[in-house]
């Protein structure tokens, strides 16, 4: 989850210019929290204006208890169905790693938004300094690590199909076991590294203020850290790190999804022509075949569409933002702020999402669900040759324990 709460241009850094930090030191599009006190002008952690509250009250305050417990016990048994020995193939191995992400990304903020939201704390201002910074990282940083990592293990899966699909030769000597996981690791690293200097590009200071009337509350008072002080450091920090966001991990992804899929629905319906072709010619073999390949092709079309639908408004409204806050200024921020927050919620419902699609459309998940988690139905399974045939995609395995044409 990406938590893209945009403020006015005038609080935001200048991507292709200088950045007045005279008056306060906001600086980020996810963070829009620090407030004035009320007498000495002291900059503080506050997040009552972050979000519209009107909807941010209902949705991380109601709505996020529920879905945070759907989104880990769907996600929980998707880990715990793939992880079987059976089910140890490259595609099931990705679909791990991507419920694994999402269901991180959800579950570091988890204590903040039900602190802040569900517990009415939202208004309060923030102390002590670790608890600012524990919010900083756990709401922010971590998510979008996370989330950045699902982002590219759905592009590796849509790669990864369209090498099974249309280059199968290839496939049995890159989309391996070994190659996949070391994929999944350098996915995970570069995540990472993407979000390092995150870690530490701010510091907290305890400070005593007035607020509402009362006298000696302490607050954090937040500052660049030390090293972005200087503002060219500052100005090329920034438009090193959005520029990647931008290009590799919002639209440069979103762009390869959709010419993946549209490539993968093409070779699925000219493989379906093939297949009614071999079935007027009763090879019922064949025919088979590509039938289980084409349910895999499809059930990965389906997880890759609703993970664009939730992205690609994400994507768009990030590269208006650096328009309007570095070109001209064309967008409203308050309703922008409002579109975000709904962005944001949509990609969260989307979670647990996949379960649901793993049981409509893969037989041996389904199979293999049943056999851990319904009684009776282990026998009745293995009699009908069961897992061990299966992989998830719904075909034979080859050389690779993959489907391939």
């Amino acid at each position: 989850m990406d938590n893209y709460v945009i403020s006015k241009r005038s609080n935001l850094e200048d991507i292709n210019g200088t950045i007045d930090t005279s008056n306060i030191t906001f600086y980020d599009i996810n963070d829009t929290h620090v407030l004035q006190a009320e007498n000495n002008h002291t900059d503080y952690l506050n997040i009552s204006n972050e979000l519209p509250i009107k909807y941010a009250l209902p949705m991380y305050g109601y709505a996020m208890p529920l879905l945070l417990l759907v989104t880990i016990v769907a996600n929980t048994l998707i880990v715990v169905v793939l992880s079987k020995k059976h089910m140890r193939t490259p595609t099931n191995a990705v679909l791990m790693a991507m419920a694994l992400s999402d269901m991180f990304t959800l579950l570091f903020p988890a204590p903040w938004l039900f602190y802040m939201y569900t517990f009415g704390n939202h208004y309060k201002p923030l102390s002590p300094v670790g608890a600012c910074y524990a919010w900083n990282v756990m709401n922010e940083v971590i998510p979008m690590l996370f989330h950045t990592a699902s982002i590219w293990l759905t592009l590796a899966l849509a790669v990864q199909r369209y090498i099974y699909v249309c280059h199968a030769p290839v496939a049995r000597t890159w989309c391996t076991m070994p190659r996949v996981l070391k994929c999944i690791a350098w996915i995970s690293f570069f995540a990472f590294l993407h979000q390092f200097l995150r870690f530490f590009e701010r510091q907290y200071e305890p400070v005593t203020i007035t607020w509402r009337g009362q006298s000696n509350i302490t607050v954090c008072r937040v500052q660049f850290a030390n090293w972005l002080k200087n503002e060219n450091v500052l100005n090329i920090y920034f438009i090193v790190y959005y520029s990647f966001r931008v290009i590799f991990v919002h639209v440069g992804p979103c762009i390869s999804l959709v010419i993946l899929n549209l490539l993968l629905f093409r070779a699925m319906r000219d493989a379906q022509q093939k297949r009614d072709k071999l079935f007027k010619e009763n090879r019922k073999s064949e025919c088979k075949k590509l039938r289980d390949s084409n349910c895999t092709t499809l059930m990965l079309i389906v997880v890759v569409t609703v993970f664009l639908l939730t992205e690609i408004p994400l994507a768009v409204v990030t590269v208006l933002h650096i328009i309007s806050s570095g070109f001209i200024e064309i967008l409203d921020y308050n309703i922008v702020n409002t579109l975000i927050l709904f962005t944001n919620f949509f990609i969260i419902v989307s979670y647990p999402i996949n379960f649901a699609i793993y049981c409509g459309m893969s037989r041996q998940f389904r199979e293999t669900f049943k056999e851990l988690f319904i009684r009776g139905t282990v026998q009745v399974t293995r009699r009908n040759g069961g897992s061990s045939k299966y992989s998830l995609v719904n075909g034979p395995r080859t050389c690779t324990n993959e489907t391939v044409l």
